[in-house]
């Protein structure tokens, strides 16, 4: 049975263990490693352990849009989870949103990571958190990874699907199997860097506005604001809201290389001005996102980079398509087939052995 690490519990690595299991079933061992305490990746939802009565946040991604064109290509993937109940229509005011003709707008009740975590349970795969990959040395026919813990294990397989630039840093073979182009393709990837606040309020605080969220145009701090269970249509009793903000682009460029503690007051500060009467929130949760969103994708390529066909070495991810969902579903799709066509090889390979 072939082995398959897929390093990074985003939507990207869910979907591809998903997409896998479905295609082979028990033919492939699949393994989900992520350096973080839970899944998600950008599609990550809070809650603060000191405030279990307020309602979680999304931290990263707010809600998925899909055009006529991707609601046509996707729509299995659209219809599971709008039957499963992962996503619902938006139906709360979002004031600024600039849509296109004939798009649909979906949020999750249960907040986004539950897209991700739909998928990975949905692949059967073994899921290890805080497993952070540091380097990959080729061995024979299968891959040793390493993880800064110590960890090492083999695999036939490997997946890449954590931002660039945390490719580019892995040790062992990874830097030399490269060849020029791709490490040029690579080194051009180019990632938007934000922070994110999300603030929580105790159950008896309502919001005295009317939107779910709003798009912010005249600040140079903060360029989005949500009432999170108000935007999902999943306003609890019994539970506090929860408010989310999230800074612009230049002003994340301009103090990436800050203290997250040292700049979330700016951005509490900016937020009094913005909504002067807010309430004051019970807890306060603060995010820098170094790799927001990619602004350069790697050019001409089909969702993914295969640096290694045998043992098979692969990335995947939306810097090889676009930053958003069906992004990360058309490079799932693409691994998908590298990775058939290789474990196929390898059952033929054995069965002639």
């Amino acid at each position: 049975m072939s082995r398959v690490l897929i390093v990074g519990a985003g939507l990207t690595g869910s979907l591809c263990a998903c997409l896998l299991r479905r295609e082979l079933q028990v033919k492939v061992h699949i393994e989900v490693w992520d350096k973080a305490r839970g899944s998600g990746g950008r599609m990550s939802t809070t809650r603060p352990p000191e405030s279990p009565h307020s309602h979680s946040a999304d931290l990263g991604a707010q809600y998925i849009t899909a055009t006529p064109a991707y609601a046509q290509s996707h729509h299995s993937f659209y219809s599971e989870l709008l039957s499963s109940g992962v996503l619902q229509p938006l139906l709360g005011q979002v004031e600024g949103l600039r849509h296109r003709d004939g798009s649909s707008d979906y949020v999750t009740p249960l907040g986004m990571s539950s897209v991700v975590k739909h998928f990975l349970s949905e692949s059967g795969a073994d899921v290890f958190f805080e497993r952070h990959v540091t380097g990959l040395h080729r061995r024979g026919a299968s891959w040793e990874v390493e993880t800064k813990a110590g960890v090492s294990e083999m695999f036939d397989a490997v997946v890449l699907t954590m931002p660039v630039p945390q490719i580019l840093q892995l040790q062992g073979d990874v830097g030399q199997l490269l060849s020029v182009q791709q490490r040029q393709q690579l080194d051009g990837v180019v990632y938007s860097s934000r922070f994110a606040v999300a603030l929580f309020f105790s159950p008896d605080v309502v919001f005295n506005f009317s939107w779910s969220a709003r798009y912010v145009s005249s600040n140079r701090c903060i360029c989005y604001i949500a009432a999170d269970g108000r935007k999902r249509n999943a306003d609890a009793t019994g539970l506090g809201p929860s408010l989310v903000v999230h800074t612009s682009a230049p002003f994340g460029l301009e103090n990436l290389e800050r203290d997250k503690d040292d700049v979330q007051p700016i951005i509490l500060q900016e937020l009094q001005q913005l909504i002067p009467d807010l309430p004051q929130p019970i807890s306060i949760k603060c995010q820098k996102w170094r790799f927001s969103q990619v602004l350069t994708s790697v050019p001409d390529c089909p969702g993914h980079m295969t640096v290694l066909d045998r043992p098979l070495l692969v990335c995947g991810g939306d810097a090889f398509s676009h930053s958003n969902f069906d992004g990360c579903v058309e490079s799932a799709l693409s691994v998908l087939s590298v990775l058939k066509a290789s474990v196929r090889q390898e059952v033929e390979d054995v069965t002639r052995c």
